[in-house]
Formats: C-alpha cells, sequence, structure tokens
C-alpha cells in the first residue's frame, strides 16, 4: 500500500491511496479458493471444482467484494498509523481501476480539533437561590381547593354572576351556517373560568334563569380550526339553570383527594414541588451563563462538515417556524443570506461546545450508567400514561433515539463537573426578583448571552428547536459527538 498526502490545511486532510493489482488479485484467488470448498456446481464435487470455473462464475461478485475490504481497511490502517481520529465518515473515490491493474483512490478525512479545557477554577458564575414564599404555597393549595369545589342550586333566585356554574343550550353559526363542534346540550359552563372563546362567558352574566340570548364572539386569528380562524360567529343560547360554587374547605379530606395523608402533608408536598420547578429554572440560567463562558474561553476550530450537518437542522426549524408565521422578531426585514450567515455562526457554537463538553467528559471518565438511562426512560414513559410500554420499546429499538436520550443526561454530567470546580456564588432572591431579573435580560436580549456576540447567541437560546436538538440542550451536544466524540 502505498499512502501519499495531498492536502493538509487545517482540519482537512486529503490522501491518495494505492494498492497493488497483485495484492488485490491475490484476495481474489483465495477468496475463490474459499468458495470452492462448499460450491455445488454440476458435475463437480465440492471442493473439486477448477479454479478457472469458480472464476468465470463468481469472479466479477468476489472482486466487488474484496475491493469494497481493500478500501475500508486500508483507509483504516492509513488513519491508525498516522494516528488520525475522523470527524465524520470520510469520503472515498475511486479514481483508477481496471482488473490487472493497481487500485487508486482519493480519501477526504476532516479530523477532530486538539482540544485543552481551560482552568475550570478560574471560572467565577454567580446562581441564585429562592426560598418558597409561603404565600405561594397557600395560594397554590387555594387553586387545588378550587378545582374540587362543588355546586349547589341558588337558595334564592338571582342572575347569574362570576363564579357560577350555568347550564347551557348553545347553537352556533358562521354566516348562518352550522359547523361542527358549536352545539351543545346541559353543558356546565364556570362563568370566568375562560373555558369558551373570549368574551363568550361575559355575555352571559347577569342573566336569570330561562333566558335566551345571542352571543356574538369572534374566533382568534390562531384558532386550531383554520375554517374558523378569524371569523365572527353567533350562538344562540339558552340558560337552563344557574348553580352556585360552593368553596372546598381546606382541611385532610381535601388534602387525601391529592394523595396526601393530610393538610400539612399536601402543604410539604406543594412546597417540594413548587422548591423543584425554581431550582429547574435557576439550574437553567445558571447553565446557559457556563455555557457563554466556555464559549468565551476556547477557540479552538471546529470540521466544518459538522457544522453544516449541525446549521441543516437548525435551518429546516427556521424555514418550519417562517411557514407558520412564527420568525424571530430578530429576523425580521433580513434576506437569507444575512440569516444562514448568522445561523451558522450559531451552528458552529453549538458544535464548539460540544466537543468541548465530550472532551471534558472523556478526559475525567464521565459516563451515563445504565440506572441513568432506566431512570429517564421511565420519565420519558411517565409522559404518555397507557403508553408506557409502547414507549419503552420504541426507545429499546431505535438507537439513535436512545443515544439522543442519552447525550443530555451526558452533558448534565458533565456540566455539574465542572460546575463543582468553578468559583459559583450563591445569592439568594425571591420569586419576584428572579421573575424581574428575567424578563429584564429577555428585554435585553441579555439571556444566556455573553458580551460581544449577543445576536447569535439570542437566537441559540431562543428559538425554537428541532426534536435532535431539544434532547442535546443549548450545547449542541450531540453534534458533537456526545460521549463517543
Amino acid at each position: 500500500m502505498q499512502v501519499t498526502e495531498t492536502n493538509s490545511e487545517g482540519l482537512k486532510r486529503e490522501f491518495t491511496i494505492v494498492l497493488s493489482a497483485q495484492d488485490i488479485d491475490e484476495k481474489v484467488d483465495t477468496r475463490l479458493a474459499e468458495l470452492a470448498k462448499t460450491a455445488r456446481i454440476p458435475g463437480f464435487r465440492p471442493g473439486k471444482v477448477p479454479a478457472s470455473l469458480m472464476k468465470k462464475r463468481y469472479g466479477q461478485a468476489v472482486m466487488g467484494e474484496v475491493l469494497e475490504q481493500a478500501l475500508q481497511d486500508s483507509s483504516q490502517q492509513a488513519m491508525t498509523e498516522r494516528d488520525i481520529t475522523p470527524a465524520l465518515q470520510p469520503k472515498v473515490e475511486v479514481t483508477s481501476f481496471e482488473p490487472g491493474q493497481d487500485l487508486e483512490y482519493k480519501i477526504e478525512i476532516e479530523v477532530m480539533p486538539d482540544i485543552e479545557p481551560m482552568d475550570f477554577s478560574k471560572l467565577s458564575l454567580e446562581t441564585v437561590e429562592i426560598e418558597v414564599p409561603d404565600a405561594e404555597v397557600e395560594e397554590t393549595l387555594g387553586r387545588l381547593a378550587s378545582q374540587q369545589k362543588k355546586t349547589e342550586p341558588l337558595s334564592e333566585a338571582r342572575p347569574s354572576q362570576s363564579g357560577d356554574v350555568v347550564v347551557i343550550d348553545f347553537k352556533g353559526s358562521v354566516d348562518g351556517e352550522t359547523k361542527p363542534g358549536m352545539e351543545g346540550e346541559d353543558h356546565h359552563l364556570e362563568l370566568g373560568s375562560n373555558q369558551f372563546i373570549a368574551g363568550f362567558e361575559d355575555q352571559l352574566v347577569g342573566l336569570d334563569k330561562g333566558a335566551e340570548t345571542t352571543v356574538t364572539v369572534t374566533f382568534p386569528q390562531e384558532y386550531v380550526n383554520d375554517e374558523l380562524a378569524g371569523r365572527e360567529a353567533k350562538f344562540e343560547v339558552t340558560v337552563k339553570d344557574i348553580l352556585a360554587s360552593v368553596p372546598t374547605a381546606l382541611d385532610d379530606e381535601m388534602a387525601k383527594a391529592y394523595g396526601a395523608e393530610s393538610l400539612e402533608d399536601l402543604k410539604e408536598k406543594i412546597r417540594d414541588s413548587l422548591d423543584q420547578q425554581y431550582q429547574q429554572m435557576t439550574r437553567s440560567r445558571t447553565k446557559r451563563s457556563l455555557l457563554d463562558k466556555l464559549a468565551e474561553n476556547h477557540d479552538f476550530p471546529v470540521p466544518s462538515g459538522m457544522v453544516e450537518l449541525e446549521f441543516e437542522q437548525i435551518w429546516k426549524q427556521v424555514e418550519a417556524d417562517r411557514e407558520k408565521g412564527e420568525l424571530d422578531p430578530d429576523d425580521q426585514g433580513k434576506d437569507e443570506e444575512t440569516l444562514k450567515r448568522e445561523y451558522r455562526d450559531i451552528a458552529e457554537r453549538r458544535v464548539r461546545l460540544g466537543l468541548l463538553l465530550s472532551e471534558v467528559g472523556k478526559r475525567n471518565e464521565i459516563d451515563v450508567s445504565q440506572d441513568d438511562l432506566n431512570r429517564a426512560l421511565i420519565a420519558e414513559a411517565q409522559k404518555y400514561p397507557g403508553q408506557e410500554r409502547e414507549v419503552i420499546d420504541f426507545f429499546q429499538k431505535n438507537p439513535q433515539a436512545l443515544a439522543n436520550l442519552r447525550a443530555p443526561l451526558f452533558e448534565d454530567k458533565v456540566v455539574d463537573f465542572i460546575l463543582d470546580l468553578a468559583d459559583v456564588a450563591v445569592r439568594k432572591v425571591s420569586p419576584d426578583e428572579l421573575k424581574r431579573e428575567l424578563d429584564a435580560e429577555a428585554e435585553s436580549g441579555a439571556a444566556g448571552e455573553g458580551e460581544g456576540e449577543a445576536k447569535p447567541k439570542k437566537k441559540a437560546t431562543a428559538k425554537k428547536e428541532a426534536p435532535a436538538k431539544k434532547a442535546a440542550g443549548e450545547s449542541g451536544a450531540e453534534a458533537g459527538g456526545g460521549e463517543g466524540a
């Protein structure tokens, strides 16, 4: 095998490899001899078929098999001898071959970059800590109680008011034509619950039992039924009864309806749930800040092929959003060339961060255990009540889906490892203070951004992502090869 390097620019490598005709012919003859041991050809016993006949009958097929294996083995040998780790599948092109002559082919490779992670102890970050206010626990408790409230007939006749449940018959039409789903009988509607189209319930306030009225509303432009979106509708409504809502007592019995042992136990469960929600919010914010600082402190080259694959995924989502009329406000008025340039910058950032996290994980032997994966699989299945078995079977039969489930677990483990080494200051804030800070960051475009690169990073965190992106978080870990890179 003769190997000649023809290009070594940046992360790109190109080689011309020549395999001798003699070596290829020897491999063909060897393979034909193996087949001859079991070949069944009329007039010949197995193992007694002449080599010339075997070559005539099977030579072409065996040649194809030998060439495919020779290309694979020789290209792998060339990379191993030069300590090359390809970023993507190498491109192989046969440039010259005729039976009885040498095989010459060209191989193009993009190699993985050399990555030297920074000293993470020099990172300074801030995270916030929230103590769940008692008032928020009580507010949540009140909402739960309201979901358990009952109704009873009015003790004295009076007009309907907000909070009442009216029993109605209704029949709607658009331009005089009744549409499916626009009518009902004995429907129980709580006034003020906003279950119906905006404005519908308001027009039923102040009516007496037995009243008949015409309710006029306009379906919203984003209504799920395109045929009705933005159109005016009229509903003929009869108020058949008015029921008063009876508040549910905040006691142990109410708590038991939610699976708690007592009212105090329910309060603790509410507090724990709210605490978990705030922890997720603050962790997400801290993680964005960390990724920004990692991006600022690492500027190694990334394989263009990986960037292009990541960009294609992002751009597909951008085009899908544009078709729905959901273009990012920051993209308005920009030509396609400008948008593609900006989103390609985002793709490059994601790939670079993904490669960095992968390298940190590999150096520090960070891995996703089977127990970690099983817990994530169960959590995913629980999102689809009644279909848990089907969800688990889907992931077990689809390696790529399982890899997408593993990627964010790996990323979070690496992020936790870095945060443990970094100097992280903790600041206590109230929920209202956190909300104001998040609103201010969103207003200024600072959420998830580092200075000097606001626009691309804003898009990276604000855009709706394709499914593959959702699985890997903000760093594009799967674009960077995950834990196997």
